[in-house]
């Protein structure tokens, strides 16, 4: 079954608008695993404009008495997250290519211009046990070249895919998805996805594409959050991966 790993990166951004604490990314971190999530994502920037250090710090002494959630950190490595791994060893690092200006992440990796530079940072959090994803676009060729390098899995960028869902027709674009999930067993990876995937979307994600082990999911299931209230969108958001493997 797929796993569910819920990015705080808004819950800190709420946070961050006044000076009170609250809400507390760490409280919604208790709340998420009570609900039945399997891990917890962050993606601190160098502007710390969400997610901020003592988050990290409180989120891995709240997940030490959790050994059987994973902890997931996003970021760029040229940017301070190996410093950041270095200090709380998480479970996973998904390595992203985000520059330091960007809203959101919008590309995956270009693997044959970053390949050299990524290869000793991968092998870096390798070192330490960490477990190492690169963010890629649906490319069936680039997979190989990041089992070369030394990646563990690779996240797919599901953003075109989400575009293609809302237009109406997902059917190329989840063909697509297919091949470079398939390349990317056939590579020896493991596969994750992440990025505007949401209720609506994900099943028929998951029905289309194979083997995907964990999807990370932050903006959607906040906002869905506003309604249905922080559980229940979690468990919601868990009976949607279900319906996924079902179909």
């Amino acid at each position: 079954m797929t796993r569910l790993s819920v990015n705080l990166n808004k819950v800190a951004l709420l946070r961050n608008a006044r000076p009170l604490g609250v809400p507390s990314v760490t409280h919604f971190a208790a709340v998420a695993i009570e609900a039945g999530a399997q891990g917890i994502t962050v993606h601190p920037r160098p502007d710390q404009r969400h997610i901020r250090g003592s988050d990290i710090d409180e989120l891995s002494e709240l997940l030490a008495a959790h050994p059987h959630i994973e902890f997931n950190i996003e970021g760029n490595p040229f940017h301070g997250l190996c410093e950041i791994a270095h200090r709380v060893r998480p479970h996973q690092c998904t390595l992203v290519p985000d520059e330091e200006s960007a809203a959101t992440s919008d590309h995956g990796w270009n693997l044959a211009r970053d390949g050299a530079r990524l290869r000793p940072l991968i092998q870096e959090l390798k070192d330490l046990g960490i477990r190492v994803s690169l963010f890629i676009d649906p490319d069936a060729e680039a997979m190989q070249i990041a089992r070369e390098l030394g990646a563990d899995r690779i996240e797919l960028y599901t953003e075109p895919y989400a575009r293609a869902f809302d237009a109406g027709d997902p059917k190329a674009s989840l063909d697509l998805y297919s091949r470079a999930a398939r390349s990317a067993t056939d590579s020896g990876l493991g596969l994750n996805a992440g990025h505007d995937l949401n209720q609506a979307n994900l099943p028929v994600f998951l029905a289309a594409v194979p083997g995907i082990l964990e999807v990370s999911i932050g903006h959607a299931l906040i906002a869905d959050a506003l309604e249905a209230g922080f559980a229940q969108t979690v468990r919601n958001y868990l009976s949607a991966i279900a319906r996924g493997a079902a179909t």
